[in-house]
């Protein structure tokens, strides 16, 4: 699962809260930075993305056969990458492969605003792997003219008509992933995980007459298909090779057999193995068995995530986005930050939950600091900064699971912020002062004890059926949130002191606290239009959690909202009652899960987590004008160039860094075209 924290910081929060990045700070858990000072990490920036650049520590420190299986992997994940776009909407490949061919072939004037606005737009629909945008979900608008576009496409003899068309200017399919209450969830949204006369009603009935042969080890019905109707009845339509994204998948497993023959020991290469067999099948047994090996596979310097995985964008829950991340194991920081994983009974024994909902035997859970060599798919460019899998509940009871923080991404991160918007949303010179100092340190532990305690904490209660099942559109903010939550409440305790991770508990949480109220509250409205409900499921988890807190410690002013001078701010006043009302507030969270409770599900998301104030609203868009620096970003990733010897084979290799973001995805397009524009 990618931690909400984690993505929140990818795209927002780590450019609040990384003020005065170069700071030496002495906290024992602070990534030391190797990276050249002279390395511009800064690629471009365009509507509201910026794009960067990160690199590779750890590269040379790797042997070939290391470096070959590194290279095999990112290849095995950009083989794929049209899945995504395919996954996100079912007309993205001819609307980009139209959009790029017009790009490129373009003789005309290019200093007009309507050619930059297409420019702008072209590059918007790469970043989001569609149409859609890739946060909100929301159709993104272009700021020219259907009749601009229909000369561009004349002058360079390209083809794009009908419906892909009309919908770039229409208001059709105007939202990816729709979680709406009261609406057809499925039927309103325009991802492409369902045929378009798919209802809820439908899936609903579909997957309740699944039965798992083990009861115990239910399998992940609809991870890797699309559902559609024919002649009116429902069937699914895999993915696989032979099936549905066939010639990509081909190209898929053409990589991993390569990475299979490099792999560093027999539970790698086992792993491996599974994963091509899965991808061969489209078996939901074999993708069990292989989650199983791939998560007892902790040796090596080398792991990868790699698959249809994350369910984020299925709006109930049960289709996969696919993705890969390749990564090199940072040897100092995981040996550092191993002391959370080694505790995490302590952490399960001692949390607030009730006695029925705790695991009696936390197994398995591993937690590693890499840096990232490639991405791909849903993971790419906009990256989360740090992932915990395997998704199936079984395997984490079971078997455990692992959890990675993308040591190099964070870094960029860092050096590529700045501290203005953090100066304009903090209350006082204190706040700011408790960031300054401890505020990154606070945002690590923070995605160390949401990956490594919070997806692995708490048990379902017996007979329960998966959340996909019991909470249905609300099951991922509800993870999330309560990830979040077991992070926040132990951020706040004198056992991170203990255990040799801070030196001084108190003022870490205090900063980590500050923070997460702040952007809950107020930062992360600079991402929705004036008017919008909050819609994404991380951006849902963030506010229903602070607003939660934030009515029910109103008697005894937990936490205060000042204005001053006309502006709003957000003051905790008592962070020892905040901290009994995280505790409060995740009990409840994991009672719902537990029990599968959808009513109390719903009304927690729908009181808190939806409506914004919209004077608030106002008035937060307003402060942030001042600010050039893009809410989101994203990055452009290394080219691993092989260099061969005589007979052909790769005798050593070279790391390019793209120049532009343009550059890289026509690169992509160019020799990554697996898929035809109509699947």
């Amino acid at each position: 699962m990618k931690n909400t924290f984690l993505i929140a910081m990818a795209m927002f929060g780590l450019l609040f809260f990384s003020c005065n990045e170069n700071k030496e700070k002495k906290d024992v858990a602070q990534v030391e930075t190797t990276a050249s000072t002279e390395f511009d990490y800064n690629v471009e920036q365009f509507g509201d993305v910026k794009i960067l650049r990160y690199q590779i520590p750890g590269w040379e420190k790797l042997t070939l056969k290391e470096q070959k299986l590194v290279y095999y992997l990112t290849q095995a994940g950009l083989a794929g990458r049209d899945i995504m776009w395919d996954q996100n909407y079912r007309y993205n490949l001819t609307i980009r492969k139209a959009l790029e061919k017009a790009y490129t072939n373009y003789e005309g004037d290019k200093t007009t605003d309507d050619w930059k606005n297409f420019e702008t737009y072209l590059k918007r629909v790469w970043f989001s792997n569609g149409i859609h945008h890739h946060y909100s979900n929301d159709k993104m608008k272009p700021d020219f003219s259907s009749d601009y576009l229909k000369q561009l496409l004349t002058d360079t003899n390209t083809t794009l008509e009908g419906e892909a068309f009309d919908v770039i200017f229409n208001d059709k399919d105007s939202k990816k992933v729709n979680q709406a209450k009261g609406v057809d969830n499925v039927a309103q949204s325009a991802v492409n995980f369902y045929g378009p006369d798919v209802t809820n009603k439908d899936v609903e009935n579909f997957y309740s007459n699944k039965k798992s042969p083990n009861p115990k080890k239910p399998l992940s019905f609809g991870l890797n298909s699309k559902l559609v109707k024919a002649n009116g009845e429902l069937k699914e339509i895999v993915w696989k090779s032979g099936g549905l994204y066939g010639p990509a998948i081909d190209k898929i497993i053409e990589w991993l057999e390569k990475a299979k023959g490099v792999a560093e020991n027999q539970a790698q290469e086992d792993a491996l193995g599974l994963l091509i067999q899965y991808y061969k099948t489209g078996d939901l047994q074999t993708w069990d068995d292989y989650n199983v090996a791939w998560t007892t596979a902790t040796e090596g310097n080398i792991d990868y995530i790699n698959s249809f995985i994350e369910v984020y964008n299925d709006p109930l829950g049960y289709r996969g986005s696919y993705e890969t991340i390749v990564q090199i194991k940072d040897f100092d920081m995981s040996e550092k930050m191993s002391v959370i994983s080694d505790n995490a009974q302590w952490f399960e024994d001692n949390s607030p939950l009730m006695p029925e909902h705790k695991k009696k035997n936390v197994v398995g859970v591993t937690y590693k600091v890499v840096n990232v060599a490639g991405e791909a798919g849903d993971a790419s460019p906009s990256t989360p900064i740090g992932v915990n899998l395997p998704n199936a509940n079984w395997i984490r009871a079971a078997v455990g699971s692992k959890s990675v923080s993308l040591g190099n991404i964070i870094e960029a991160y860092n050096n590529a912020g700045n501290s203005g918007r953090l100066k304009e949303f903090v209350n006082d010179s204190t706040e700011f002062e408790l960031e300054e100092k401890y505020g990154q340190l606070a945002d690590k532990l923070h995605t160390a004890l949401h990956e490594v305690i919070g997806h692995a904490s708490g048990q379902l209660n017996p007979g329960v059926g998966e959340t996909k099942e019991t909470l249905k559109n609300y099951a991922s903010t509800l993870e999330e949130g309560r990830a979040d939550l077991v992070g926040l409440y132990y951020l706040y305790n004198p056992k991170l002191q203990e255990l040799g991770l801070v030196e001084d508990w108190k003022k870490v949480g205090m900063a980590a606290y500050d923070g997460y109220i702040r952007n809950g509250l107020m930062s992360q409205l600079i991402r929705l239009n004036l008017g919008d409900d909050v819609e994404e499921a991380h951006m849902r988890n963030r506010q229903w959690v602070s607003a939660w807190v934030f009515e029910k410690g109103k008697a005894d002013n937990v936490i205060e909202k000042i204005t001053r001078d006309g502006k709003t701010y957000y003051n905790i006043n008592d962070y020892e009652k905040l901290h009994d009302l995280f505790g409060q507030l995740l009990r409840e969270t994991q009672r719902i899960k537990s029990e599968g409770d959808y009513a109390a599900v719903e009304h927690l998301v729908e009181t808190y987590g939806v409506k914004v104030d919209q004077n608030l609203h106002k008035e937060i868009l307003e402060r942030n004008k001042q600010f050039t620096s893009a809410p989101y970003s994203g990055f452009v990733n290394p080219v691993l160039v092989p260099k061969m010897d005589d007979n052909g084979e790769i005798e050593s290799f070279t790391i390019e860094q793209p120049k532009t973001f343009a550059e890289q995805m026509l690169f992509y397009s160019g020799n990554y075209n697996n898929l035809p524009a109509s699947n």
